[in-house]
């Protein structure tokens, strides 16, 4: 770490008092998987509602020996990404990398890695609202009280409204779902495609509010379960027919894009990382 920067901030940041009180809430959050703990969520030099939990997670937990990834919405490259990496960077000179199987630690904004988590490695992710009866039910105390008595009527409701207003399930992102048969919890707005990577997986996966105040878990080999009914299964996004214009390929969540100047509509991989993955296996000869 540069001379300046060891006088200006502690290690990654925050103080260590602040960094073990965060792990010791991570630690209940694991023991109750999809429980939010409520934690003292401290100011950070990035606005509340930007993504401030996710990144107090991250520097509780990465050390020296960590290789970091970042992303928004699979992308390496957006403001949001770029901006916690350089922060993170500036506080502990930890490696960063676009590569998903390379980073011990993985922070997120909306996508899960199109390659799957291992068991020794950590998805973080930047949670807008953690409390998913929040649709139902405004008042924070009624929430616990539910989440207590194990009292979901009000979402199954939401859903069933759905199916008689629309014909089906319309949430996009951020669907609910039930962990280890017992709470339903937020998987933040990822896409319905990404939610299954949840279940039984090897990998941790942690979610930080910040503004919220909330910190939860999904640990390893845990059985998530999207809410859907038996004549209205859960279903994910589709593509069809449809490549990666870059990469080709046909098995990845693809971001929909209309080209303004020729008028046409082409598909391009979300996960930016696994795509120049892709394209430099393809141009290898």
């Amino acid at each position: 770490m540069q001379p300046h920067l060891k006088q200006t901030y502690n290690y990654a940041f925050l103080d260590e008092g602040s960094k073990k009180e965060i792990r010791r809430t991570t630690l209940k959050a694991v023991a109750i998987p999809g429980y939010q703990v409520p934690f003292a969520s401290r100011e950070m030099p990035i606005g509340r509602g930007w993504g401030t939990g996710g990144l107090q997670l991250t520097l509780s937990l990465i050390g020296d020996q960590d290789c970091l990834k970042v992303i928004d919405q699979g992308n390496d490259d957006s403001v949001n990404a770029v901006s916690i990496k350089k922060l993170v960077q500036s506080c502990t000179e930890a490696e960063v990398t676009t590569d998903s199987e390379r980073a011990t630690l993985i922070q997120t904004r909306h996508r899960i890695p199109e390659v799957p988590i291992r068991a020794d490695q950590i998805l973080i992710f930047q949670v807008p609202l953690p409390e998913p009866l929040r649709m139902v039910e405004a008042k924070e105390r009624k929430t616990k009280q539910l989440h207590a008595e194990m009292d979901y009527s009000g979402i199954w409701l939401r859903l069933y409204e759905d199916i008689v207003k629309w014909g089906k399930i319309s949430i996009g992102a951020d669907y609910p779902a039930l962990a280890h048969k017992r709470h339903i919890f937020a998987p933040s707005p990822i896409p319905r495609y990404d939610l299954p990577k949840l279940n039984h997986a090897d990998g941790l996966f942690l979610f930080g509010a910040g503004r919220e105040k909330k910190i939860y878990a999904i640990p390893p080999y845990t059985d998530i379960e999207p809410l859907a009914f038996d004549d209205y299964p859960f279903e994910t996004e589709h593509f069809d027919g449809c490549n990666c214009r870059l990469c080709g390929s046909s098995d990845t969540f693809l971001d929909e894009i209309f080209d303004e100047k020729t008028g046409q509509k082409f598909y391009q991989c979300s996960d930016t990382g696994n795509c120049r993955k892709r394209q430099e296996k393809r141009h290898t000869p």
